[in-house]
């Protein structure tokens, strides 16, 4: 595959990641919330779409997705879908540094084994 390509996959699974954060701070508030009622689902999405890390994440998301369009364009989806588990590495990484989240060695054993098939797969390409 071409550099091309790959700047493709990984601005792809970089921009999924970004959404996933910003998503995440988006939603932060809504943890005060209680009860699942029509009331109360009303003021999350009231909440959420006053929320500027909702329309960063949205905004991600879909710059993601049109990324991602020219990549599978470019690459076999079977090794391209693979790819997108770096997110996961990267989201985990992001989240221990920005939102205080745990890496705990169970969650670094995880990573390593993606990283691990994220590099047989790459390797496989032809």
């Amino acid at each position: 595959m071409s550099a091309l390509t790959w700047v493709l996959i990984l601005s792809g699974v970089g921009l999924n990641a970004a959404a996933q954060l910003a998503l995440k701070v988006a939603t932060r508030p809504l943890g005060a919330f209680t009860r699942f009622d029509l009331a109360t689902l009303v003021a999350s999405i009231g909440l959420l779409l006053r929320s500027p890390p909702f329309w960063l994440g949205m905004t991600c998301y879909a710059a993601s997705l049109c990324v991602w369009l020219a990549a599978l364009a470019k690459a076999p989806v079977s090794v391209a879908y693979p790819m997108l588990s770096l997110g996961y590495v990267v989201v985990a990484f992001a989240s221990a540094l920005w939102l205080g989240e745990a890496l705990t060695p169970e969650r670094l054993l995880g990573i390593a084994l993606i990283c691990a098939g994220v590099v047989l797969v790459s390797r496989s390409v032809t």
